[in-house]
């Protein structure tokens, strides 16, 4: 396998899985069911890059993504899981800060 093999592919699985979520009208519900197949390609690219990629500053950052968005990829997983059990996960702490419109 090439490396624009494994990229092209990586993009395809990574699409269908994202649109392969079923929208049920909560935001937060649908942005992380998206999100999560995201961040898995961003990891399958950058496993990528770290088996045919030389350069040592593109290979570290590669090694970052894999570490980060793995660590993304669980706490999204374990929200998500809280988001869908029915009466939970609907109470939010106010946001400090100027996030958001």
């Amino acid at each position: 396998m090439t490396f624009a093999t494994e990229m092209e592919e990586g993009m395809a699985g990574m699409m269908s899985a994202m649109h392969a979520a079923t929208a049920t009208g909560d935001p937060d519900i649908d942005f992380l069911a998206m999100m999560i197949p995201h961040h898995v390609g961003a990891v399958d690219m950058a496993r990528a890059v770290l088996r045919y990629g030389r350069d040592p500053a593109t290979r570290q950052l590669a090694e970052e993504i894999i570490a980060g968005q793995t660590i993304e990829i669980e706490g999204m997983r374990r929200r998500l899981a809280m988001l869908r059990q029915p009466g939970r996960g609907k109470e939010f702490p106010a946001l400090g800060g100027t996030r958001g419109p």
